[in-house]
């Protein structure tokens, strides 16, 4: 095992880390372990919806918009076009780091990326009362940071500000006001508060936002092209993750982008073609926030006691997330959807004490046995879990090593590895960076 900031092979030109569940799988940790060995790191997707948490040296950092590759000076940090930015939140992140003395000077922010607004957000959270008051009393369960109306506005085209117009006063002011036409009376039949929106301070706040941004405003697409001419190597870094991802996760429970590697031509204006290498994040559980179906959740203290040893709660909102056993079907189809490489299991030492560990291989729909998963809630709600139980193991925070693991860890890992049909290159045991176990014997 050795630092993957040394690894003796060459690296790929272009590798992307994304989740292969429902998020919240440590992709932020990955990413900041592996950045050394690259130019840039790329966010393509989501917005201040997304929670990223880094922990160095103890001290633990929260991330929304701003890449995980940004604790790493001389690195560029790139908010890419498929991204859909809050001004303020981005700000209040750029300050908080700033605090921290966290070199910013590597920070992009495309011209292109649509601008979250303060309608949005009140729209968000309208349409999450509607439909929890609903028949059904379940609501998609969004951050309510306003991503699905700000990407709904992007597609209408004639109701959508882009990063850009916030340093072109006059057509920004236009483009407020013309949406406000459309949003003011929708947001009203809605049964929104509008009385706080006011569009011509929109406008200031936006202007006034978008003077601090400036020096980080650019043409991220020819940039990032810039640095492939010149051989520099980027890092993809995917926000949500796959079984979330619009097309192709659980819908309609879903995020508003697609949050697989799928997305990132489209949302970074590179070409599937240059990324050749995909880690596939996963914990060695399973946990969902929000609504929506979750075939290995659990309800009982062993839910709770996963919740509780693996710290989860929220990034974003600090909601406890739903807490079950480790679902391969989903896992393999994510794998499958992203091309996925490698595989990084994380929180593996959360699962340490239990006299038995449980995975899901496959479903019960109706009577019928499946190991295929299902894209589509309604098809996913009646899906039994069909469970092999495999031996526990001890402690293993201290294990440097993936030889040194406990036998029935190792078996553990490898079951993975069988079912999914890809090798397990990362491995970790704890937040800290130094808790991690990386293997490049297989590349």
């Amino acid at each position: 095992m050795t630092s993957p900031a040394h690894h003796a092979n060459p690296t790929p030109r272009c590798t992307a880390v994304v989740g292969l569940q429902w998020g919240d799988e440590g992709k932020g940790k990955v990413i900041d372990l592996i950045t050394p060995a690259f130019d840039a790191v790329v966010r393509y997707n989501g917005g201040a919806n997304a929670g990223h948490s880094v922990v160095i040296n103890g001290q633990r950092h929260a991330l929304h918009l701003i890449p995980s590759g940004v604790f790493h000076p001389g690195k560029r940090a790139v908010i890419a076009n498929g991204v859909v930015v809050d001004p303020d939140a981005l700000l209040k992140e750029l300050d908080a780091l700033t605090a921290k003395g966290i070199d910013l000077s590597g920070i992009r922010l495309s011209d292109r990326a649509h601008v979250v607004l303060p309608w949005h957000k009140a729209e968000d959270e309208a349409r999450e009362t509607l439909l929890a008051g609903g028949p059904s009393g379940l609501s998609i369960g969004t951050t309510k940071r306003g991503i699905g109306p700000a990407y709904s506005d992007k597609a209408a085209r004639s109701t959508s500000v882009r990063v850009g117009d916030l340093l072109r006063p006059e057509i920004l002011r236009e483009k407020v006001h013309t949406a406000w036409r459309f949003k003011g009376p929708a947001l009203n039949a809605l049964g929104a508060d509008t009385q706080a929106i006011d569009p011509d301070g929109v406008c200031e706040r936006a202007l006034a936002a978008g003077k601090r941004l400036a020096p980080m405003i650019t043409d991220t697409v020819y940039e990032l092209h810039d640095l492939l001419r010149s051989g520099r190597s980027l890092l993809f870094e995917g926000a949500n993750a796959t079984l979330l991802d619009v097309d192709h996760g659980t819908y309609p429970y879903v995020t508003s982008s697609n949050c697989s590697v799928l997305g990132i031509p489209a949302g970074t204006g590179v070409p599937g073609k240059h990324v050749s290498d995909v880690i596939g994040i996963m914990k060695a559980y399973s946990t969902r926030v929000g609504s929506g179906p979750f075939p290995s959740e659990l309800l009982d203290d062993t839910a709770n006691s996963i919740r509780e040893r693996g710290r989860e709660y929220g990034t974003t909102t600090g909601r406890p997330r739903r807490c079950g056993w480790l679902d391969l079907v989903a896992v393999r189809y994510a794998a499958m959807i992203n091309g996925a490489s490698r595989l990084a299991i994380m929180l593996l030492d959360v699962l340490a004490g239990f006299e038995t560990v449980k995975v899901c291989v496959g479903y019960d729909i109706d009577g019928k046995r499946t190991d295929r998963f299902t894209p589509d809630a309604a098809s996913l709600a009646g899906a039994r879990p069909v469970y092999e139980s495999l031996p526990g193991f001890p402690e293993i925070s201290g294990v440097r090593d993936r030889a040194d693991l406990p036998r029935n860890a190792q078996r553990y890992v490898e079951f993975i590895e069988r079912y999914v049909g890809v090798p397990v290159d990362i491995i970790s045991v704890g937040p800290d960076r130094v808790q991690t176990m990386v293997s490049h014997a297989r590349h």
